[in-house]
């Protein structure tokens, strides 16, 4: 048994399918089919059901792939440690972030971050919130940056910004000449919302059922663009993260509009694991990103 077998073995579980399964670990079908029948030999039981369609594990072979992700990860953790003496800011970071983030943070801190940490080969994955905290706790990320929800206790945090969201409202709605306007004068107003699994929309939600405003259930956006293109077209208004503003301000037929009393946010940060060897080097990139982010804002 060795380490790369352990890893076939989490390939097949993830993809269901031996061909998918060898592409994923940069081997042929054979090699990968042909380790994971000695695999099965040397610990005396059957982990898969192999049929001409489909992978099915055997109870033995669920239990032990997700011990082979514990030792995978704990392998993964002993050369950061070491990492982490030698050269901290150096090797793979593999980050995740969420579509209400990315798009928007990454054209800024990318440029500076190789710059700061030219050592440092940045991995970059996209999912919802949800997906990101699974892949964080079971090894696959090294680190998120997110919304900070209440949720994500079991993590450590780091801080990064707060984040205003504006008013989008098209431009020739009647507030669109407007400085700024209360939350309260929104009341009643009915507001495009992203669809669910969005933690995003939870949070716009909190602060718009607290002014008793209500969510249009005619349509939900699948992305922040659709969003700003369905306020475009005339059929709403919506709140939208400063970030993502960018450009497209007084842009694209939509005019941004601060909110007062109280002002809509959300705090950006960098989530790890609570015990990562690795976090001195997320010190420093927070420290990177949250000076470059707070001067844009």
């Amino acid at each position: 048994m060795n380490l790369r077998d352990l890893e076939y073995l989490v390939a097949l579980a993830e993809e269901r399918h031996f061909r998918k399964a060898a592409e994923k670990c940069f081997v042929s079908q054979p090699t990968l089919s042909g380790q994971l029948r000695k695999l099965e030999d040397e610990l005396g039981v059957v982990l898969m059901e192999r049929t001409s369609r489909k992978v099915l594990f055997t109870p033995a072979g669920d239990a032990i792939t997700a011990q082979a992700r514990r030792v995978l990860a704990e392998t993964k953790e002993l050369r950061d440690i070491a990492r982490t003496f030698t050269e901290p800011m150096s090797g793979e970071l593999h980050i995740g972030l969420i579509p209400t983030v990315g798009p928007y943070l990454l054209p800024h801190i990318i440029p500076v971050l190789k710059r700061h940490f030219p050592e440092l080969h940045i991995y970059l994955y996209e999912a919802q919130t949800h997906t990101l905290l699974k892949q964080l706790a079971d090894g696959d990320l090294d680190c998120l940056i997110l919304a900070q929800l209440e949720s994500m206790d079991n993590f450590g945090s780091l801080p990064l910004y707060d984040e205003p969201m504006r008013l989008a409202l098209p431009s020739e709605h009647a507030w669109a000449g407007r400085e700024q306007i209360a939350l309260s004068e929104l009341q009643g107003e009915k507001l495009l919302m992203l669809e669910d699994g969005h933690c995003l929309r939870d949070q716009a939600m909190g602060f718009c059922f607290a002014a008793g405003i209500g969510e249009d259930n005619h349509f939900q956006a699948t992305s922040l663009e659709t969003l700003r293109n369905m306020v475009a077209a005339g059929s709403g208004l919506t709140l939208i993260p400063q970030l993502a503003i960018g450009l497209h301000n007084g842009n694209l037929g939509v005019s941004y509009i601060p909110v007062t009393d109280p002002e809509p946010s959300r705090t950006i940060a960098l989530l790890y694991r609570i015990h990562s060897v690795r976090r001195p080097c997320f010190n420093e990139m927070a420290k990177v990103i949250s000076q470059l982010i707070k001067g844009l804002l």
